[in-house]
């Protein structure tokens, strides 16, 4: 697939919801042919929100291990304001190292570039894109897309700026019955095991409903997911 800026910006601006933001991540990964396409930010509050194709898997693994502290990609893009390809930063210490090969272990490529976006009030986000090839082929491709990305990058940020703006702005996301009484088992401190059985299904199905309320919501994890549901009032407890 080819990549029309125009129509994609276009769907950017007509987004309503972190789940729209979400959807468009994974039309990325279509079009460039790339493993994943993540979009973070973090607002003047300091509350963190994402969308992108990450697993949750591997987003939960990152927050267990605490990697925020160690990620060269968040060092090294807080401390710059130009778009960086992962392999020129510093992966020297253990810790990053051993990062590295989790998130390998995790899905992620071995090739990753970052478009660091700042925003008014200290906000703060990374557009990123991550895939697996060979350095000569990451950098043309780099080379190829980087003014778009750019653009894309922004625009993801105006519209998440946007969403902030508007207040708890967004309307509330509209989870199905299943979606909530997942969340509602969670949020009740029962285990994947226990809720899958409450609720008559597999564990897998359930974890279906979990990574599509977490979409809904623009929730970075399932911790996350559960609390920005209790807190707008979406489940009780």
């Amino acid at each position: 697939m080819k990549l029309n800026l125009e129509s994609l910006v276009s769907s950017l601006q007509k987004a309503t919801s972190p789940e729209h933001l979400q959807a468009i991540t994974r039309t990325l990964c279509d079009i460039l042919n790339v493993r994943h396409v993540v979009y973070h930010w973090v607002n003047s509050k300091g509350e963190r929100f994402g969308a992108g194709t990450y697993s949750t898997e591997w987003i939960d693994r990152y927050l267990e291990k605490d990697y925020l502290r160690m990620d060269p990609v968040i060092f090294g893009c807080f401390q710059r304001f130009t778009p960086v390809i992962w392999k020129d930063l510093d992966w020297s210490s253990r810790a990053a190292s051993a990062m590295f090969r989790d998130a390998l272990d995790h899905g992620l490529g071995n090739q990753g570039y970052t478009i660091p976006v700042r925003g008014p009030n200290g906000q703060f986000a990374l557009f990123t894109l991550n895939d697996q090839a060979d350095d000569d082929e990451w950098k043309s491709f780099v080379a190829t897309n980087a003014r778009d990305l750019m653009i894309i990058a922004h625009e993801f940020n105006k519209k998440a700026l946007e969403f902030e703006r508007e207040g708890e702005g967004v309307p509330k996301p509209a989870l199905s019955p299943r979606e909530l009484s997942a969340m509602t088992c969670l949020a009740k401190g029962k285990s994947r095991a226990q809720a899958a059985a409450e609720m008559g299904i597999s564990e897998h199905t359930l974890r279906v409903y979990i990574e599509s309320a977490r979409h809904k919501l623009g929730a970075l994890n399932t911790t996350h997911a559960v609390a920005r549901a209790l807190s707008e009032g979406i489940i009780l407890v």
